[in-house]
């Protein structure tokens, strides 16, 4: 099957440029002496993540346990839920899985839900087994005060039902950095102070065994891994995408594009194609090294999508109108492809102008 014959819009995946990015990646978490457990939110797709772990991934980093259990239930063993969870119902399927002999962790920062995890396994014969998240500077969730967090391992250590495997922590605040050398100045931070909670969870004798970090802008750049860590947990390099591209300094890492038609060339400047917020997302990038100036970057130019409505695509440019006809073909690069991926049934993997293989987005709207 040709790229020509499929129908648009469609989720692309360059299949030389992805395996680039897998090795890329693994050979950096090699060379710094730590696992990689890549987060699987970008892609949803147990196809890659199996591609992942057979080029040397650890494990795999899930975003909810709706994900996990896809996951698991295509032969993935070794999964992290990097988010807290919460709910009677939830942790039931968490216990199910474990059950099932799959090695699954996930993500705490209070006494209040350790307090419900420590309820909801009493004689549930496993095990919770949990990680400390930390908060580094994005202002989302993690632990924040130090003397919290020691309350916290003392809590845990009082725990019957609860085993602590660690902490983690997510530099978010480093797509909004000013430029490269802003993003290692967080990327740092962020693991001495993660390093800083570890020291916290060692001195009250309930060591952290695991050590896990990430965010992709400051995993792509080769930055320095500090000893101590022992994880990280990037995501959206293996597919990449148009602001991923302005804070790399290039496109040559992006493997993702969004193939889309020409329906209308109603003005002298004016073109329409068939993918709008449905296929596209619009999600703009405003701040740092990864603002982007439109809704995504059509491949081979320096023109962007200036606006979308739900089923269309306004990009206003006069060479590439008086370039294009009605029924020609575009690919674009979107702003941030992880929930673009989940807007999309399917992703083509491409090589060579031919189709692969047909991949089922199969954890697509699993947001339980």
């Amino acid at each position: 099957m040709s790229v020509s014959d499929i129908d648009t819009p469609a989720l692309l995946i360059d299949r030389e440029i992805v395996l680039r990015n897998l090795q890329k990646m693994q050979s950096y978490a090699d060379a710094a002496g730590v696992s990689l457990r890549p987060h699987t939110k970008t892609h949803k797709m147990p196809y890659f993540a199996k591609l992942q772990k057979s080029l040397g991934a650890a494990g795999i980093t899930v975003a909810k346990t709706g994900e996990a259990e896809i996951m698991a239930a295509n032969g993935l063993k070794d999964i992290f839920i990097a988010n807290e969870i919460v709910g009677e119902l939830k942790f039931r399927r968490i216990i199910a899985l474990l059950r099932a002999g799959i090695n699954l962790s996930f993500g705490t920062d209070s006494i209040e839900q350790a307090g419900l995890i420590e309820r909801a396994f009493e004689r549930s014969g496993t095990k919770a087994c949990v990680l400390a998240e930390i908060e580094v500077g994005e202002n989302r969730s993690g632990f924040v005060e130090k003397q919290d967090f020691a309350a916290f391992i003392k809590f845990i250590k009082g725990c019957k039902n609860i085993e602590f495997r660690g902490v983690f922590s997510h530099d978010g605040h480093s797509y909004k950095a000013a430029d490269k050398s802003e993003c290692e100045r967080i990327h740092l931070a962020a693991q001495r102070r993660t390093l800083e909670f570890a020291d916290i969870a060692r001195e009250l004798a309930l060591p952290a065994r695991v050590v896990s970090i990430g965010s992709t802008p400051s995993l792509i750049n080769d930055f320095e891994i500090l000893k101590g860590i022992t994880e990280i947990r990037p995501g959206t390099y293996i597919f990449m995408d148009a602001s991923q591209a302005q804070a790399y300094g290039d496109y040559s890492m992006n493997a993702a594009s969004i193939l889309t038609t020409v329906i209308s060339r109603p003005t002298a400047d004016r073109i329409i194609t068939d993918v709008g917020a449905k296929g596209l997302t619009q999600q703009r990038r405003t701040e740092g090294f990864t603002a982007t100036p439109g809704l995504g970057r059509i491949k081979g130019t320096e023109v962007w999508i200036n606006g979308v409505y739900d089923e269309h695509a306004i990009i206003y440019d006069r060479a590439l109108r008086d370039a294009v006809r009605v029924g020609d073909r575009l690919e674009i690069y979107p702003n941030h492809i992880c929930p673009v991926v989940n807007l999309h049934e399917f992703a083509y993997l491409v090589s060579g102008g031919e189709v692969v293989e047909k991949i089922a987005v199969l954890c697509r709207g699993k947001l339980q």
